[in-house]
């Protein structure tokens, strides 16, 4: 008889990321694979100019994929809002356990191409926690480009998100150099785990 893994991580990447080895989320999904965990890391179509329709059709194909026990899905940059919007329609099949969102960008910092990602409107933390029955955390530095509002004040508060600001700038991509991320690991092992710098 076939047993079911306890534990699935869904690993989504952002814009203009074609899933590079030195980058933090092949580091953690290699990490992963070691310990005999079951990492799902696609890579999303048309990664340097993306639709959202496409996103969202592939994001619950993998959804589907992740089985009956703990479900873990880790975002970085466009593809926290790509989870924002998929959280305004989110069935209860397709709930998880945890959620990590990594360095959510500002609306205005998105260009034209990319500009139909911007959250919905309509987001809330109704719709967060429904999509993540545990929990919903972002991740920020102190000076993100990407996010000069701050994500603190733009999402986590706003959304009644738990938030993790870590004292350095940049949007942890591996430009800023976020290859392997210690306590980010430690994370997907024990939930309880604050996440700091990598360094």
């Amino acid at each position: 008889m076939t047993v079911e893994p306890e534990r699935r991580f869904l690993i989504i990447h952002g814009v203009e990321n074609h899933r590079p080895p030195g980058h933090w989320q092949h580091h953690l999904a290699e990490l992963l694979r070691a310990d005999g965990e079951i990492v799902l890391y696609p890579q999303l179509p048309d990664a340097d100019s993306p639709h959202l329709d496409r996103w969202l059709t592939l994001l619950a194909a993998e959804l589907a994929q992740l089985g009956r026990g703990e479900r873990v899905v880790i975002c970085h940059s466009l593809a926290c809002l790509l989870w924002m919007h998929h959280a305004t329609s989110a069935t209860a099949a397709q709930a998880v356990d945890r959620v990590l969102l990594v360095s959510p960008p500002s609306a205005t910092q998105l260009w034209p191409a990319i500009q139909h990602f911007a959250p919905p409107p309509e987001v809330n933390r109704e719709h967060l926690g429904r999509a993540a029955r545990s929990e919903t955390r972002v991740i920020a530095s102190s000076a993100d480009p990407y996010c000069p509002e701050s994500a603190e004040r733009l999402y986590a508060a706003p959304l009644g998100l738990a938030i993790d600001v870590i004292e350095t700038p940049g949007h942890f991509s591996e430009s800023d150099g976020y290859g392997p991320w210690p306590s980010l690991y430690d994370w997907c092992r024990d939930p309880t785990t604050r996440i700091r710098a990598n360094r």
